[in-house]
């Protein structure tokens, strides 16, 4: 009878720590982060409209080129880390980015298929119209490619884990964190060059809760033993998606703080003045001092930056320029300036230029 009350009692002290240990949150894992651009998969893809049409962008490919195999403490694994088809997230995110107002995606990735299907409509229409067939159209041409790929895989960054037990029942609890790195960069298709590039990385981390018991009866004879644990691991593929999305988002912002593009500004209604006040700040205008009203056409750089022949950020460029160089500003447009330096004239990006009557 008194071994029955004991392994009853046993069995309820048991069941109560287990249901005290179940897989925590993320969020309760006390540990030392590295650096991440965004920790859940992004809600949305907003972003202000741009000014212009849809910029047309070719995607060849976005590989693992990392190398890594699924991490496993007891045996090699063929499988890799990540995924080997992570330019379909590219591809819907660029689409989706800004409402489908950002960029028209042109395929690339199956390009041969395309070839292909597009050669056997030509034959077949030949054959069968003769030489009045149709001709199918061109095919859209891309003005920027975006390369990259999955660049770094470190597993096992950060690990750890506490436990305690009291006659040999007890609980324990463990944590692992990895981190997925990726890159993007546009190439302009004209001449090649790479006009920016973001990188991106993101943590994924595992916990995992457990509890165990044993105990011996009738003089060690007889025993009880219990094991119990659950493990929670953040999915790469979700965690290789938001990089992906928050890295496209990067690119649209870093390119437009360059110049590359511009986001669409609201259209302000200007009021209507009446004519007589017109001609009474006519008057003052020409009551005051011609110096009062010369613009400041002096400046200075505050960054390294380069001059160009064009107004445009992928112009061919003039002069590289270092921070402190005094120019004249010759036009001053909303997002670039014509400026002089050295006798030598060219188009400069306007966050780069402290005027003279601006303060650093």
């Amino acid at each position: 009878m008194k071994r029955s009350i004991k392994l009853s009692i046993l069995t309820l002290a048991i069941a109560a720590m287990t249901g005290c240990s179940t897989v925590r949150p993320l969020g309760e894992v006390k540990m030392q982060e590295a650096p991440v651009v965004s920790g859940t998969i992004l809600k949305n893809l907003d972003l202000p409209a741009p000014s212009g049409a849809p910029i047309t962008v070719a995607v060849y490919g976005f590989k693992d080129l990392t190398g890594q195999r699924k991490p496993s403490t007891t045996l090699s694994l063929f499988s890799t880390a990540v995924t080997q088809g992570a330019e379909a997230y590219l591809i819907k995110t660029l689409q989706e980015v800004g409402n489908h107002q950002w960029f028209t995606v042109v395929e690339r990735v199956g390009l041969d298929n395309l070839l292909k299907e597009r050669q056997m409509i030509k034959q077949t229409r030949e054959i069968y119209e003769g030489t009045n067939a149709k001709m199918l159209p061109p095919l859209t041409m891309a003005g920027v490619i975006i390369e990259g790929g999955i660049i770094d895989y470190n597993s096992n960054t950060l690990t750890g884990g506490s436990g305690v037990a009291v006659f040999g029942i007890g609980a324990q609890t463990q944590y692992t964190q990895d981190i997925v790195v990726i890159s993007l960069r546009l190439v302009s298709v004209q001449t090649g060059e790479v006009l920016t590039t973001v990188t991106i990385e993101k943590n994924l981390l595992s916990t995992g809760d457990g509890v165990t018991g044993l105990k011996f009866f009738n003089n060690y004879t007889q025993s009880f033993e219990l094991d119990s644990s659950q493990t929670f691991n953040e999915p790469g593929n979700y965690a290789l998606r938001s990089a992906i999305e928050q890295g496209v988002l990067e690119l649209v912002k870093k390119g437009e703080r360059q110049g590359l593009w511009q986001y669409k500004r609201a259209e302000v209604s200007i009021p209507a003045v009446p004519e007589e006040n017109i001609k009474k700040e006519e008057t003052k205008v020409e009551s005051k001092p011609v110096s009062s009203i010369t613009p400041d056409t002096s400046g200075k750089l505050t960054a390294w930056a380069n001059m160009r022949k064009t107004e445009n950020y992928s112009s061919e460029k003039i002069a590289l320029l270092k921070p402190g160089t005094p120019v004249k500003i010759i036009d001053r447009g909303d997002r670039f300036s014509l400026i002089e330096v050295d006798s030598k004239k060219g188009w400069i990006y306007n966050d780069y230029i402290l005027q003279g009557n601006q303060k650093g």
